[in-house]
């Protein structure tokens, strides 16, 4: 159906579609020599995604069969699953001074993660400043920063937590060094892309006042970027909650080393009990850190 050739008032009238096809149509061939790669079936970036794809799916099938992967396995495995669960129940943590061990090692859980998250805070702080392009220019010191919290942040949290309780012993001390060490590099990268992102207008109003470049990264930088810091340092807190748990089995202190005494005196309705417990813990600073980073960036809530 062709378009109206005359429009009221004396307006322009469009062009029919029949003759809009003609001249596309004729057009196509200036098209496909301006743009030979659209136009073309088999592409240079085509081919190389296929190669990817065929890699990445054979790196997948060698994967299951070097590491003995089979759903045999884990079919078998689902009946001595269901005998554990039966062995758990009810959970109870059999006496009242066992329980008031659990919730002490409970808090000293929750005490591991915030301090280690805090003092990895404030050591990623100026790390985070000295890595930030806008903030140093000097690439020796940019480059150095950069790689030394790639460095601390290549190593697990497990590792470090292994490390220290052979340098300072056990308890919760190693576990407050493991989590430290281990976010300060996260932390520090993190710190370093949101200074990245910063807006350079309050910065150079700043300079254009005669203030210091110090002054300009107080007043214009750190105002900016201090609700993502806390956001972040917020979320950080809560996943350290439950990493908190798993180096504690290491001997770093925490719930996680009556955990795995339960296990290994196989203790399973105390088992049970202990992981309801660490799951209501995270689930309560869970909501916690949201309410708490929604109401620092600004955002509202969302109804759990």
């Amino acid at each position: 159906m062709n378009a109206p050739t005359s429009l009221p008032g004396g307006a322009h009238a469009p062009r029919p579609v029949s003759r809009l096809r003609e001249d596309a149509l004729r057009e196509l061939p200036q098209l496909r020599a301006r743009h030979a790669d659209a136009f073309r079936r088999v592409t240079r970036n085509g081919v190389l995604g296929l190669m990817l794809t065929v890699v990445l799916l054979t790196i997948f099938i060698y994967g299951f069969a070097a590491l003995g992967f089979s759903f045999a396995k884990m079919l078998a495995g689902l009946d001595q699953l269901g005998t554990f669960v039966v062995l758990m129940w009810p959970p109870t943590p059999g006496t009242m001074s066992r329980f008031l061990l659990f919730i002490h090692a409970l808090g000293e859980t929750v005490a591991i993660a915030a301090l280690g998250t805090v003092l990895a805070a404030c050591i990623a702080l100026p790390f985070g400043f000295l890595a930030a392009k806008n903030v140093v220019a000097n690439r020796i010191v940019h480059f150095l920063s950069r790689r030394m919290l790639d460095t601390v942040r290549g190593v697990d949290t497990l590792i470090w937590a292994l490390l220290w309780v052979n340098v300072v012993g056990l308890g919760p001390f190693a576990g407050v060094l493991a989590i430290m060490c281990s976010d300060t590099g996260a932390l520090g990268k993190l710190f370093s892309e949101a200074i990245e992102t910063a807006s350079r207008r309050p910065v150079e109003g700043v300079m254009s006042a005669g203030g210091s470049r110090l002054a300009a990264v107080r007043f214009g930088i750190l105002p900016q970027v201090l609700p993502v810091f806390a956001s972040q340092v917020l979320y950080f807190f809560e996943s350290n909650t439950r990493s908190a748990t798993i180096i504690g089995i290491v001997g770093a202190g925490g719930i996680g080393l009556h955990l795995s005494e339960q296990i290994r005196t196989l203790e399973w309705q105390h088992v049970a009990f202990l992981v309801i417990l660490i799951l209501a813990t995270v689930a309560v600073i869970d909501t916690l850190s949201t309410r708490l980073r929604s109401a620092i960036i600004g955002a509202r809530p969302t109804a759990v």
